[in-house]
């Protein structure tokens, strides 16, 4: 190679101390309060006398100037039920994991990590199509769900 190419290779070699930030991808902090000539000084920025140039100044979280706020003109809807039941879900097509014949339970689903917890107990749903016989423990099952385990030769039981 011709000593001309060597040294276009060399000067084209990317330099750690020569590294730069894309054009228009970093802003420069806007420093306030620092002289009139520098376009934010003496109010900085907030304007005269007011409730949001004082120190601490502002309105609070909601707050639309005295007119009522949104969240005062929507009706109040429904409660929480402090006794409410949440089922974890599995579908059909999620326990074709299972080898034929095998028995699910809650324990099993979890070890298997189709389940992060059993919460107020499992329920099975018919989402999905069952290839496979199998015994099936849980709190609730879909009545589509019964209907295709048992088609399949399968039972149900619920625990």
């Amino acid at each position: 190679m011709s000593a001309s190419i060597l040294q276009k290779r060399r000067n084209n070699i990317m330099k750690l101390h020569e590294l730069q930030p894309a054009a228009g991808s970093r802003k420069v902090r806007n420093r306030v309060g620092r002289g009139t000539s520098s376009g934010n000084g003496k109010t900085s920025g907030r304007g005269q006398k007011g409730q949001k140039a004082r120190s601490g100044g502002g309105v609070r979280l909601g707050f639309e100037g005295g007119q009522t706020p949104l969240f005062r003109r929507l009706p109040k809807r429904g409660f929480l039920n402090i006794n409410r039941k949440e089922y974890a879900i599995v579908n059909l097509d999620q326990l074709n994991a299972f080898e034929d014949g095998a028995e699910v339970t809650p324990v099993v689903l979890i070890e298997a990590g189709i389940v992060k917890a059993e919460k107020s107990g499992i329920k099975i749903l018919g989402n999905g199509e069952l290839t496979k016989k199998l015994t099936v423990k849980a709190a609730k099952f879909s009545k589509s769900a019964e209907e295709a385990i048992t088609a399949k030769g399968g039972s149900v039981e619920v625990i």
